[in-house]
């Protein structure tokens, strides 16, 4: 029954509002959300402790505020979320840059300018990515040698195989045989992540400098032509 004298409207909104002391309901996350948040989490524990083996369940369940259970309803273990949690980042970073790759030349045709352009993005989006993962990529390529020659295998090449397969179909369609792509693609991989390492332990490295460099470089090669004419005596 509604209190004498308060509006119908107000007495309603009243009814809707919390008791005094009661929080209110927090919203239930997705799934997606859910197994997002504890990657998050374990990227965090793990880059903590910087031991993959002393990283435990319920120190990552602690990191997300979350029960041991949770994390097992979404993971079957602590080494698929690990692997997920390198994975996950750079497989997305991946799928930006093919699918960039892709559509580079959709509305126009490729002119060396735009070229460079492109790659110095590529770059961007890759040293981002890398510097993001580079304490648990550090974990997984130099910590167990069966670990690290799995993740290689199994994920940091197919990566690089797959930029490789998107570039080189876009040098077929300018009539060029694409025969080196898959070494261009682990020489940009490679460069990328020694910036990233660059801009994560040197506050004072010149980034933006590094990567036009490293463009102009992947276009027109690194160094001159040298020939016994030029050599001085």
């Amino acid at each position: 029954m509604f209190s004498p004298g308060v509006p119908v409207a107000r007495e309603a909104a009243i009814r809707k509002l919390p008791r005094t002391g009661e929080r209110p309901r927090a919203r239930r996350l997705t799934a997606e959300a859910r197994r997002s948040s504890i990657l998050k989490a374990a990227r965090k524990a793990f880059s903590e402790t910087g031991d993959v083996n002393g990283t435990t369940i319920k120190v990552i369940a602690e990191h997300g505020g979350i029960s041991e259970g949770v994390i097992y309803r979404h993971f079957e273990s602590k080494d698929q979320l690990f692997f997920e949690a390198v994975v996950e980042p750079l497989g997305e970073a991946v799928d930006r840059l093919v699918a960039a790759t892709e559509s580079v030349d959709r509305h126009a045709p490729l002119t060396p300018e735009r070229q460079v352009s492109t790659l110095e993005l590529l770059y961007r989006q890759l040293i981002s990515t890398l510097e993001e993962v580079l304490p648990l990529l550090g974990l997984v390529l130099f910590g167990d040698p069966k670990v690290a020659r799995r993740f290689y295998r199994e994920n940091f090449a197919v990566a690089m195989d797959r930029l490789a397969s998107a570039w080189a179909q876009v040098e077929d369609r300018y009539g060029y045989e694409p025969a080196n792509a898959d070494i261009s693609a682990r020489a940009v991989m490679g460069v990328a992540l020694m910036l990233a390492l660059e801009s994560h332990h040197n506050g004072r490295f010149d980034m933006d400098r590094a990567i036009k460099l490293a463009s102009d470089g992947t276009v027109t090669g690194y160094f001159p032509r040298l020939g016994p004419s030029r050599r001085r005596a």
